[in-house]
C-alpha cells in the first residue's frame, strides 16, 4: 500500500460547532428551586419527574422555557415587543445552550364562548376560504362564513382623507356570518326570576334572593330608597312601570340616600356584576346562585350552529360550513378528499394534513364546532400539538406537560410513538410527567425532590430509568408499584338511574350508577364519559362536582382567600384585639400604602420586562407596620400567611389561637395532600396538580351526597395517587357516594364498580360496554380497559 492511500488512524478533529450538545442550568432558584445545576443533553428526551410541588414546572417552565422565550422577544425590534408579553429574567445565575423552545402546556384553552376547535386551530380559517371560493350560492368573503364577525351596514357620509385627496363614501357594508340572535353563541341565557327575589314578600322583608343583596347592604338600598319602587310593598303587587324600573330600568344618575348613585334594573345590575365574570373564579356561594339562577338554551334561529341564514345556505355539494364543522373531524378529512378543484389545490392540501393530523394524534372524534373550552386538559394539549407536527423545524426544544393527562392506556402508546418521532428529527424533547409508560421511553431522567414546596426543590437523581429504579428515591421506589385488587367489594346503598342518555356521542345509554360505594367510569378519549356523567348528573342539589377547569387568580390570591380560611382567621385576630376584620386584609384596609398591600412594588419599563422589588416599607409582608402590632397566639398576621398548612393546623386547633371554622379548613387541605403549601403563597405559583387538589378542598366543604371527580390523578406523583384512593375511601366510608371519570389503573383496581364506555371513540363510541367489579372486568377481558388492567395488576 502506498502512503497517499494509507488511511489515517487519528479520528477527525470534531468541529468546535458540534461541541454544544447540552442545556446547561447552574444556580436555578425560582419559585422552590434551591440553587439547582443540572445537564440536559439536547436531541434526546428527558423526562421530569418527582412529587407534586417538587419544582419541576419552576425548572422547565418558569426557568428554561421562559428564559429562551425571553431571549427570543429580545431579537424584535423595541416597537414589536411593545406588543408582546414582558418577561422578566428568571432567578437563575447561567443557562447555557438554549435552543428555541416551543412550549405544549396543559393550560385549558380559553373559555370564551366563541371559541371552538376550528377556530383554535387553522381548519376553520381554511374551511371559510374554500366556502367562499366554491360554495353556491356565493354569499361573499370569507368573512362571510365567520361566525366571530357581524354584518355590518352603515349609512351616512364617511370621509376618507389620504394626503389631500378626500373620499366621501356614503354606505359602508361588511358581511358578517354572525347569527344576529345569539351572536355566534349559539345559545341563549335566561334568568329564572324565581331564584332572584321571593315575589311575596317585599324589599324590607328580605324579598332579594340574591348573595350581597342583603337587606341593609348598599346593593339592597340602592332599591329600596331609590324612590322608583314602594319597599313595604309585595313585588308580586307592583304595577306594570314598578316592576320595568326594578328589573330592567336602564343605568341612571341619581340621589340615593344622599349620595350621587347610578340606579340601574335588576337584570343589568346582575348581568355586569356577576353574569360576566368567570363562574370558576367566583367564591363557591355566588358560584351556586349562578348555576341556580341563568338557564342557557340551544338558539332556535341558528339551532346551534352559531351561523346566519346566509353562511348557512351556502353549500359545496349537499354540505354547508355549518354541516362541515358538525362532522366528526375523521370523516370531515375523508368529505375533503371527495373536493377536487385545481383552483384551491394548495388550500384542500394544507387542510387535508391539518385533519390528518388531528386523526394521527387521536382526536379524530372532536368535531370543529366543539367548544374549546369544553375539552379536558390532555385534549387541549393535544390540539395545540396539531401545528407542530408536519412542521419541518428541527433542533427545537419541545416542552410537554404531561402529555398523557386525560389518556386511557391504550391511548398512551400512540403519545409516546409522537414524542419519539419529534426526538428523532433532531429536536430536544423535555416532557413533565408521572406516568411510568411514558418514563419507560426517556432517555434522560432528572428526578426532583425529596418532597414537595419547601420540602423539594432538589435533584435527587440524574440519569437513565434503570438507574433511576435502583436510585432509592421517591420516585424509582414506586416506578413498579401496583395497586392489588380489593379482595371485598361495598355493597351499594341505592341506585342512580340514568335513562336515554344522548349527549354528544352517547347512544340512548341506560345505566345505573351505584350509590354509597366508589364508582369509576372509565374509557378511552372521547368514548362519552364526561358526556354521561356531567351531562346527566348535573351538579346541583347534593351534586359537588370537581371538574378540571382552571382556577383563575391574581398575585394577590392565594390558598388562604381562595379556600375562604382568611375569613375566620380574620375575624378571629380582630375579636383577639378588639379591631375591624378590614385591617388584616391586604386587599383592604390593613394594606401596607407604599406597595398597596402587593408586597412588592412594580416598575414598568414598557417593552423591557418590568422590576418587581420587595417594599421597603412592609419588607414584602404586604401589610400597614400598626397592624402587625395586633397578634394572636403571639403570631401577627404576616406570620399566619408564612405558615404551612401543616403548622397553621397545629396553631389553630388548640391554645389561645384555637379559631374551629379555620382549623376546619385546614384539615381539609392537608387531607388532600397540600399540607406544604404556604396560606399565603400566590396562586400563580402553584402547579397544575396543587390546583386542582385545593379545588377539591374547597369543594368537600359543600353539603352533598354524591361527588364527581374529573381525573383526580391529574399532576400526580405515583406516591400522591396513594394518599388520593386513602381520601377516596374516607369520604365513601363517611356516606358519600364518589363518582370517578378515571383512567388511572390504580384508582381502577381500587374501586367498588366500574363502567366502561367504548368500545372506540366518537361515533364508534357512546356505548356502555362493561359494568361491574374490577375483578369481572380482569377475568372478562372483553374490552380495551380490561386488557390493559389485567396487564397491570399481573405486574
Amino acid at each position: 500500500m502506498s502512503i497517499a492511500t494509507r488511511p489515517d488512524p487519528r479520528p477527525p478533529v470534531p468541529h468546535l460547532a458540534d461541541s454544544h450538545d447540552l442545556i446547561r442550568v447552574h444556580g436555578a432558584r425560582e419559585n422552590n428551586l434551591k440553587d439547582v445545576s443540572i445537564e440536559i443533553p439536547k436531541r434526546r428526551l428527558t423526562v421530569f419527574t418527582g412529587v407534586s410541588g417538587s419544582g419541576k414546572s419552576s425548572l422547565v417552565f418558569n426557568t428554561i422555557a421562559a428564559e429562551s422565550q425571553r431571549l427570543i422577544n429580545e431579537t424584535y425590534s423595541a416597537f414589536v415587543q411593545g406588543f408582546m408579553p414582558t418577561l422578566a429574567r428568571p432567578e437563575v445565575d447561567v443557562l447555557d445552550g438554549l435552543t428555541t423552545v416551543i412550549t405544549v402546556d396543559q393550560q385549558r384553552m380559553g373559555a370564551d364562548p366563541r371559541s371552538t376547535v376550528g377556530t383554535a386551530t387553522d381548519a376553520n380559517a381554511m374551511l371559510r376560504i374554500l366556502f367562499s371560493r366554491l360554495g353556491q350560492p356565493h354569499i361573499g368573503p370569507p368573512s362571510a362564513y365567520a361566525f366571530n364577525v357581524p354584518s355590518v351596514r352603515a349609512s351616512g357620509a364617511i370621509t376618507v382623507e389620504r394626503g389631500a385627496k378626500k373620499t366621501v363614501k356614503a354606505t359602508f357594508n361588511r358581511t358578517g356570518g354572525m347569527c344576529p340572535r345569539c351572536e355566534g353563541r349559539g345559545a341563549v341565557s335566561d334568568i329564572d326570576l324565581t331564584q332572584l327575589y321571593d315575589d311575596s314578600k317585599s324589599l324590607n322583608e328580605g324579598a332579594l334572593t340574591i348573595p350581597g343583596y342583603t337587606a341593609g347592604g348598599w346593593n339592597h338600598r340602592l332599591y329600596s330608597e331609590s324612590g322608583l319602587v314602594d319597599p313595604d310593598k309585595p313585588i308580586s303587587k307592583y304595577t306594570k312601570k314598578e316592576r320595568h324600573d326594578f328589573l330592567y330600568h336602564e343605568a341612571t344618575r341619581m340621589k340615593i340616600a344622599g349620595i350621587n348613585m347610578t340606579y340601574e334594573g335588576l337584570i343589568p345590575r346582575i348581568q355586569k356584576s356577576i353574569l360576566s365574570k368567570d363562574t370558576e373564579a367566583m367564591q363557591p356561594h355566588i358560584r351556586a346562585f349562578v348555576d341556580r339562577a341563568v338557564t342557557f338554551a340551544t338558539c332556535p334561529e341558528c339551532e346551534g350552529t352559531r351561523l346566519g341564514e346566509g353562511a348557512r345556505s351556502s353549500k359545496i355539494g349537499q354540505v354547508s360550513i355549518a354541516d362541515a364543522c358538525a362532522m366528526e373531524i375523521r370523516d370531515l378529512a375523508e368529505w375533503i378528499r371527495t373536493v377536487e378543484e385545481p383552483s384551491v389545490a394548495p388550500l384542500l392540501a394544507a387542510l387535508r394534513q391539518t385533519l390528518d393530523s388531528f386523526v394521527e394524534i387521536g382526536l379524530g372524534y372532536l368535531s370543529l364546532d366543539r367548544p374549546s373550552g369544553t375539552l379536558s386538559g390532555g385534549e387541549a394539549q393535544r390540539v395545540k400539538m396539531i401545528r407542530h407536527l408536519g412542521s419541518s423545524l428541527t433542533d427545537v426544544t419541545y416542552v410537554f406537560d404531561e402529555p398523557t393527562s386525560g389518556l386511557h392506556p391504550h391511548d398512551i402508546q400512540r403519545m409516546n410513538s409522537l414524542l419519539l418521532r419529534l426526538r428523532d428529527k433532531g429536536n430536544t424533547v423535555l416532557v413533565v410527567e408521572h406516568k411510568p409508560e411514558v418514563i419507560a421511553i426517556a432517555d434522560h431522567v432528572v428526578d426532583l425532590g425529596p418532597g414537595a414546596g419547601t420540602a423539594g426543590g432538589t435533584v435527587c437523581f440524574e440519569g437513565t430509568v434503570e438507574g433511576l429504579r435502583s436510585g432509592g428515591t421517591i420516585t424509582g421506589r414506586h416506578l413498579d408499584d401496583r395497586a392489588a385488587l380489593k379482595e371485598t367489594v361495598r355493597t351499594p346503598t341505592g341506585t342512580l338511574r340514568i335513562r336515554g342518555a344522548t349527549a354528544h356521542n352517547l347512544r340512548d345509554v341506560d345505566v345505573d350508577i351505584p350509590l354509597g360505594v366508589l364508582c369509576v367510569v372509565t374509557g378511552v378519549a372521547g368514548s362519552g364519559k364526561s358526556s354521561l356523567v356531567h351531562g346527566s348528573i348535573p351538579a346541583g342539589e347534593g351534586v359537588v362536582s370537581v371538574d378540571q377547569s382552571a382556577i383563575r387568580g391574581s398575585r394577590r390570591s392565594n390558598p388562604a382567600t381562595y379556600t375562604g380560611l382568611l375569613d375566620p382567621i380574620r375575624k378571629a385576630f380582630a375579636k383577639a384585639n378588639g379591631v375591624k376584620p378590614a385591617l388584616f386584609s391586604a386587599n383592604s384596609e390593613g394594606a401596607c400604602p407604599a406597595c398597596n398591600g402587593a408586597g412588592v412594588i412594580y416598575t414598568d419599563l414598557a417593552m423591557m420586562a418590568g422590576v418587581a422589588t420587595t417594599c421597603e416599607d412592609c419588607e414584602g409582608k404586604r401589610f400597614d407596620a400598626s397592624v402587625l402590632d395586633h397578634l394572636l397566639g403571639g403570631r401577627d398576621i404576616s406570620e399566619v400567611l408564612a405558615m404551612s398548612v401543616a403548622e397553621a393546623e397545629e396553631f389553630f386547633g388548640a391554645g389561645e389561637a384555637r379559631t374551629p371554622a379555620a382549623h376546619r379548613v385546614l384539615t381539609r387541605l392537608a387531607d388532600v395532600g397540600l399540607g406544604y403549601l404556604r396560606l399565603g403563597q400566590p396562586l400563580t405559583t402553584l402547579s397544575g396538580g396543587e390546583r386542582q387538589r385545593l379545588k377539591l378542598a374547597t369543594h368537600m366543604a359543600e353539603k352533598g351526597g354524591v361527588y364527581v371527580l374529573d381525573e383526580p390523578t391529574s399532576g400526580l406523583h405515583l406516591a400522591d395517587v396513594e394518599q388520593l384512593l386513602g381520601l377516596l375511601d374516607r369520604l365513601v366510608d363517611s356516606g358519600k357516594s364518589v363518582i370517578v371519570v378515571e383512567h388511572h389503573q390504580a384508582v381502577m383496581a381500587h374501586a367498588d364498580w366500574i363502567i366502561d364506555l367504548g368500545p372506540g371513540a366518537g361515533h364508534d363510541g357512546g356505548r356502555v360496554v362493561f359494568e361491574g367489579t374490577p375483578a369481572d372486568l380482569v377475568a372478562a377481558r372483553a374490552t380495551l380497559t380490561g386488557e390493559h388492567l389485567a396487564a397491570y395488576v399481573a405486574g
